[in-house]
């Protein structure tokens, strides 16, 4: 008599659903500009002319260039890794530790609750030049409002975000003309006039001035649903970190030279309903960060859940949207709390210190895992040098922040 099949004799049922490989370069591309650019312009210039003056400009071209450091290494390390789980996968395949990548994931998670919370402060503040509604009604309906958008798809998602990229450009741009069209020519000189008291207030500045950067890094987090990521992961942080450059210097010049100032230097370019129609801009361009901030919060806790560093349950995906339902609502809840519950000022500043913290690390896990062997066929590859300069500039900024 033949015995019953005991479970492991079972053959096992349908695999559960997985991630799609959806997204190419220019919707990469796009998303990346959009959380970089409505994170950080739009929300931080005001903060960094307080602190660097007419060498605002600067201290944003400092800021970029810390950036494109680690930029280098997330690139690397995105092709060479392709996973969901982002930082804490790279810090777990080079140190070899479970405790330390927990760690790092728990740093990335508080540091994105608290990003996107500054993100929603923000675009509250944009939104009150415009409607007269309480600031926590307004910042916890766009908080329940895009993470219903993020339950959607991954495509959707980034759709919208890409499509409120262009909206987000578009704002800048017109700032750049408002502010140019007041330059003259002998007020140039002060954009360029660094003393050795400047150049501190400038690093001081770019301290802040980072912030307008972060988000790069969350391309990281979409690897599994990037075709061919070994090559379109690398292209579009470094396409998103080299464009966002180029806008903030330009935007922090008009700002300067075009006389903005106050809490928002870049409404302070436009007068009458030209200022109404740029806040409107200005609420699209920051609530943006929103969206793709708490995509990128699931998709960390959907790639720590995989690695069995988290409760299963927020590893589940949807097979109607193919999105990791349980992780965007615990992502959505943790953001909105932290809206309800901190400042705005604190939010910005620890955003900075935790990620400027946690780039130390991964740059470090790049530079040990250049120690141990060559780059993978087919990975892109960073030089060798790139991993212990942008440690040194991550902590040069830190530095910037605890003197100043």
């Amino acid at each position: 008599m033949q015995k019953p099949p005991t479970p492991k004799d079972v053959p096992p049922g349908p695999a559960p659903p997985g991630l799609r490989r959806v997204l190419t370069f220019w919707p990469l591309v796009l998303y990346g500009l959009g959380v970089i650019v409505g994170a950080g312009i739009y929300v931080a210039t005001g903060a960094v002319i307080a602190r660097a003056g007419d060498l605002a400009p600067l201290s944003f071209l400092l800021a970029g260039l810390a950036a494109g450091l680690t930029g280098l290494c997330y690139a690397e390390l995105a092709s060479r890794l392709p996973e969901a789980s982002g930082s804490v996968g790279f810090v777990r395949e080079a140190f070899q530790s479970r405790r330390l990548a927990q760690l790092s994931g728990a740093v990335l998670a508080v540091t994105v609750a608290i990003s996107a919370g500054s993100i929603v402060h923000g675009s509250v503040l944009y939104m009150q030049q415009i409607v007269a509604l309480p600031a926590g009604f307004l910042a916890a309906g766009l908080v329940v409002l895009f993470t219903a958008v993020a339950l959607l798809g991954v495509r959707e998602s980034v759709g919208l975000a890409a499509l409120m990229s262009v909206v987000e450009i578009a704002g800048l741009l017109a700032a750049i003309a408002a502010g140019m069209a007041r330059l003259r020519l002998d007020q140039v000189a002060r954009l360029v006039a660094v003393t050795p008291g400047g150049m501190s207030a400038a690093l001081s500045g770019a301290f802040i001035a980072f912030f307008a950067f972060l988000g790069f890094e969350t391309l990281a987090n979409l690897a599994e649903e990037v075709r061919q990521p070994q090559r379109t992961l690398p292209r579009g942080i470094l396409g998103a970190i080299g464009a966002s450059l180029v806008l903030y210097v330009a935007v922090a010049s008009a700002a300067v030279l075009g006389g903005g100032e106050g809490r928002h230097p870049l409404i302070g370019l436009f007068a009458g309903r030209n200022a109404i129609a740029f806040a409107l801009l200005g609420t699209v361009a920051v609530a943006n960060g929103v969206l793709v901030q708490i995509v990128m919060l699931s998709r960390l806790f959907y790639g720590m859940a995989r690695q069995g560093q988290l409760p299963a349950l927020l590893g589940r995906v949807s097979r109607r949207t193919d999105t990791p339902g349980p992780a965007t609502l615990l992502a959505g809840a943790i953001v909105l709390a932290v809206v309800l519950a901190v400042p705005f000022e604190p939010l910005l500043v620890w955003t900075n210190l935790l990620t400027l913290g946690l780039f130390v690390l991964v740059d470090l896990a790049l530079w040990r895992l250049h120690r141990r062997g060559p780059t993978p066929a087919g990975a892109f590859a960073a030089p060798r040098w790139v991993p212990p300069l942008a440690a040194a500039a991550a902590l040069l900024l830190i530095g910037a922040q605890i003197l100043a």
